[in-house]
């Protein structure tokens, strides 16, 4: 089973899942390892590793850490068309669909499109939602683009809608890291309720209650990566407070 019919298969029987994102620029070598072990023990379901900017040459060196002492799969959550290892499971192919940048809807993935198909990655076609998260952003930055005011429900529910009938296999809401400001319950709820893929949500989580709120009002897939940077400890309250949502399909 690939990991997308995995993910795909949790969100028909209402089980959610837990990813812990790791930027390499960010994470020490040795607090790298001590999140791994959390990781385990906690029953973590996938690493997303990426970020907007990676200015070393550490993504390959964190990629082999988790191999070598997990079993938790691997999905590359790139900022941009360098961000690339063949040392990953998997990929999300991320098209910002709440911009107006043409760069970051179609033009980078058609630089991308032939290494890609010729890996042994699995690709996993993805549209990326940017939420106001209360403050500026690496990836409102980067991206050159205004994300979706965080009032707007109907402007996010629409954008989701559009991804889904584009044929994109999952929508990552996300509000940034370093947000000020979570995705409000009532924008996920919305999202949710209106498209049938699965639904990553991420930013400004901290807490595990937040976390599990974000499960119940439709997110199946939660992404922690801030928090965790700064009190690893997290990971095994957040991956309960998750877990513990069992939503009847």
């Amino acid at each position: 089973m690939s990991l997308y019919q995995e993910i795909l298969a949790s969100k028909k029987s209402g089980e959610k899942k837990f990813v812990v994102l790791i930027d390499p620029d960010k994470l020490r070598l040795g607090k790298l390892d001590n999140v791994l072990q959390l990781a385990k023990e906690a029953h973590v379901d996938y690493f997303f590793i990426g970020g907007s900017l990676i200015v070393n040459d550490m993504l390959d060196m964190v990629l082999e850490s988790i191999k070598k002492n997990t079993n938790i799969p691997t999905i590359l959550f790139p900022g941009n068309s360098v961000q690339l290892s063949y040392k990953a499971d998997a990929l999300l192919f991320l098209s910002l669909i709440s911009g107006r940048n043409a760069e970051l809807l179609i033009g980078k993935h058609v630089i991308t499109a032939p290494y890609l198909k010729m890996s042994p990655l699995e690709i996993i076609s993805t549209g990326y939602m940017l939420i106001d998260g209360g403050v500026p952003t690496t990836v409102t930055y980067m991206s050159n683009t205004m994300p979706i005011p965080s009032s707007k429900d109907d402007i996010a529910m629409s954008t989701g809608m559009a991804g889904e009938l584009l044929g994109l296999k999952m929508l990552y809401m996300d509000a940034g890291s370093g947000a000020k400001n979570p995705i409000p319950t009532s924008m996920i709820d919305a999202v949710s309720s209106a498209t049938d893929i699965p639904l990553i949500v991420g930013g400004g989580i901290r807490t595990p209650e937040k976390a599990e709120e974000n499960a119940r009002a439709g997110a199946d897939v939660i992404v922690v990566g801030d928090a965790i940077e700064k009190d690893p400890q997290l990971i095994m309250e957040m991956s309960a407070a998750i877990h513990s949502v069992k939503v009847n399909a």
